[in-house]
């Protein structure tokens, strides 16, 4: 009955890191032109990660809740930064 327990308990994290494996799969944003140089989208994606990592930081969450959070802003391009600042809960 504890193993059932432990596995249900288990489940939601496990179905969060696979969605997040098979998006990054499919994302095919890279910010990125054939020479290697960023083009304008990779500069705001790059401005915008990085806000959010330093609003993550400041959060006096659990180490969890921020490497939970800091997973989303680094496997969703674009998506995962406007998440966190639209639903963090943030102070």
């Amino acid at each position: 009955m504890h193993h059932l327990r432990t596995l249900t308990q288990r489940l939601p994290a496990f179905s969060l890191l696979l969605s997040m494996a098979v998006a990054t799969l499919l994302t095919s944003c890279n910010g990125r032109k054939a020479d290697g140089s960023l083009t304008i989208f990779g500069v705001i994606y790059i401005l915008l990660a990085i806000a959010a990592f330093l609003s993550l930081i400041k959060q006096d969450w659990s180490i969890g809740k921020k490497i939970i959070w800091g997973l989303i802003i680094w496997f969703f391009p674009f998506g995962g930064s406007i998440i966190y600042f639209l639903f963090s809960g943030r102070k």
